[in-house]
């Protein structure tokens, strides 16, 4: 079977949606950040698949339960079915980081499941992130480092140290841009 070359992988929390330190918790605290629902949408158009990889350990402290994730998720899936646009999967861990578990990244498990499920082509599929453990997941599968500048974009920006390769984009509209304008990928 051929791997699937169309996949754009994407964070969740300062990528899609504006991030909190105080986690988002409800679908009220779900807000779109400008463009990012478009992003999505032109990435589909162009006949992209698009999967969400994201750690969710509100879940875990107790801040949030499922019903409360499944709604946020769900406010995602509508706004984006409002503008022709959708996500296929949405890959999480519920777990914090002293649960010591293999799918939180910077980890890698939930880019393997990824890879697993879809198929993937690794090397013309991009994770999109805002944050360097984002960036080391996806590209410890092998998959395209891009960081965009929301959430706590800049600040990993002025951190440095992010895997070889990183490509800086100013949002998740400016990625899908670059990146069907460049597609070589197809």
């Amino acid at each position: 079977m051929t791997p699937t070359r169309k996949l754009v992988v994407l964070d969740r929390d300062g990528v899609i949606n504006v991030d909190s330190d105080l986690f988002i918790k409800s679908p009220d605290e779900w807000v779109a950040i400008e463009g990012s629902l478009e992003a999505i949408a032109l990435l589909n158009q162009a006949g992209y698949r698009v999967v969400v990889a994201s750690n969710q350990s509100g879940i875990g402290r107790g801040l949030f339960d499922m019903a409360a994730l499944n709604a946020m998720h769900q406010k995602m899936h509508t706004a984006l079915a409002a503008l022709g646009g959708r996500i296929d999967a949405v890959f999480f861990c519920p777990h914090t980081a002293q649960d010591n578990c293999e799918c939180r990244k910077p980890k890698s498990g939930m880019f393997k499941m990824i890879v697993e499920r879809f198929d993937i082509d690794r090397a013309q599929t991009p994770i999109v992130g805002d944050s360097l453990r984002d960036l080391q997941a996806g590209a410890a599968e092998g998959l395209q480092p891009h960081l965009v500048l929301t959430g706590k974009g800049e600040g990993t920006l002025a951190a440095g140290g992010m895997p070889q390769g990183t490509v800086v984009h100013d949002n998740l509209l400016a990625f899908a841009r670059a990146w069907l304008r460049d597609d070589k990928h197809a």
